[in-house]
């Protein structure tokens, strides 16, 4: 008989359990409000229900909240009462209802076996099997109370068994959870840690949710670094959904340094691109450039950087490296299949790029492009510059003379000395000692006006000498 008695209670919680993780699951899903990090950076992965699955195996772990003084040793020695051979057929015709989904029978057997005073013919541990299938019931019809209530009467039967009033308190939490109702779910679950002598990693995460829903990161975090230091002692990989909680908790109390190695794990298992995004992101806290445009970098070779926004960054981080030509290359291409705005600022900076990089030719139809994109006539004066730079004097003259029409620049001075050397070069002196006169109004500009007027006087007087010979 303790063998049929060890199949059945086997068989139940077994269907108890699969029903229980599919459950809490869904309500996971549906209830828990996810969390977003670094505005829309990133958001924090909740852990499903579906990972958190309890395995009674032995070691020397105990809880961080657990009381000392446990109850295990005393409990081991109790004696469970025998299952009678009528019992069991009963327990196993409504087994197999419920195998089936005939609930409706399921119940009605159970009913006939505590009618008519057959609940004081049962014994504590045939009670306990009654109201475990009762539970079962109650949770398959969302009736939590039913079920909670049901899977008490199965704690409160004295002597059953160890392993099954470990299983009904560790489901009992979830329950509590399942309705979100955190301190209960915690309260059962500190409970449950004080039955259990090798409590899994999981156990420990299920805690720091609980304590991450009533906003207590202090314990949450403890719980969930103790599951990853246990996990990673196996030398097995932490699950990433660990990860993440903990990389939040790690967020809200400022502690980068142990966010970006917990970040610097996850992209190492899980390499996905928000994690080297964020990982970039707080290596330029740390002023960590190097590493910064490094990660960053990394992130756009494997075409994690999709959103125009994170390849700009890109580029900025490249001309903050000193290596503009590749900043040139990251944003024309963004520019050329559209992932990046078609902006004057971001033709503005590819134009910068290029011209840092001494591309000039590559400079000049991104500054044009700017500039035919901007309201002010600020960019049309930079155009100007290079255009000046690239000995097209007569480009230059129509570019600036358009920006000072338009308003909007800068230093009107400086536009102008541009304007008085392109006059210069294309042989039109008048109007270069008129522009060089202008600018020099300004009194930033002054001195630089007074040189280039006595250069221009000189050479035309050196000219004049070589036509007079």
């Amino acid at each position: 008989m303790e063998s049929r008695s060890k199949l059945l209670e086997s068989k139940i919680n077994s269907l108890t359990s699969s029903r229980i993780n599919v459950q809490m699951k869904l309500a996971l899903l549906i209830n828990i409000t996810r969390t977003a990090l670094f505005g829309s950076l990133l958001s924090l992965a909740l852990i499903p229900f579906e990972q958190i699955r309890i395995d009674f195996g032995f070691d020397s772990s105990y809880s961080a909240f657990a009381q000392e003084n446990k109850k295990v040793d005393q409990r081991k020695t109790r004696r469970t009462p025998a299952l009678r051979n009528k019992v069991y057929e009963k327990l196993a015709a409504a087994q197999e209802a419920l195998e089936i989904k005939d609930f409706p029978a399921a119940r009605k057997t159970l009913d006939a076996m505590l009618e008519a005073g057959g609940k004081n013919e049962l014994n504590s541990y045939e009670l306990a099997n009654v109201y475990n299938l009762y539970a079962f019931i109650y949770y398959s019809a969302e009736d939590y109370a039913g079920a909670l209530r049901a899977y008490r009467n199965v704690i409160r039967q004295p002597d059953i068994p160890l392993a099954l009033e470990i299983n009904t308190r560790f489901t009992v939490a979830q329950l509590y959870f399942v309705q979100e109702k955190w301190q209960r779910g915690i309260d059962e679950l500190l409970d449950w840690f004080e039955l259990t002598e090798s409590p899994s990693e999981s156990a420990y995460v299920l805690l720091a949710q609980g304590y991450y829903q009533l906003k207590d990161y202090r314990k949450a975090l403890l719980n969930v670094e103790k599951a990853i230091t246990m996990y990673k002692a196996k030398n097995r990989i932490p699950k990433e959904q660990w990860y993440n909680l903990a990389r939040f908790l790690y967020f809200d109390k400022d502690d980068i340094t142990s966010a970006v190695d917990i970040l610097e794990e996850l992209i190492k298992y899980y390499p996905k691109k928000q994690y080297w995004v964020q990982l970039s992101h707080l290596y330029g806290e740390q002023k960590k450039e190097d590493r910064q445009l490094s990660t960053m970098e990394t992130a756009y070779v494997q075409d994690f950087l999709e959103r125009g926004t994170e390849q700009v960054t890109m580029a900025y981080l490249y001309l903050n490296g000193d290596v503009p030509y590749k900043a040139a290359r990251v944003l024309d291409k963004g520019l050329d299949d559209k992932s990046i705005k078609r902006t004057s600022k971001n033709y503005e900076v590819m134009g910068n790029a290029w011209r840092q990089a001494q591309e000039l030719k590559d400079a000049i139809p991104a500054m044009e492009e700017a500039a035919a994109r901007s309201d002010a006539g600020e960019l049309y004066a930079r155009l100007g510059n290079i255009y000046l730079d690239n000995d097209q004097y007569a480009n230059a003259i129509k570019a600036i003379n358009s920006g000072l029409k338009r308003g909007g620049v800068k230093r009107v001075d400086t536009a102008r000395l541009v304007l008085g050397m392109a006059y210069f070069n294309s042989g039109k002196y008048t109007q270069a000692r008129k522009a060089f006169k202008a600018a020099g109004r300004d009194k930033r500009s002054a001195k630089y006006s007074r040189q280039w007027i006595k250069y221009m006087d000189s050479e035309l007087e050196r000219m004049r000498k070589l036509r007079e010979g």
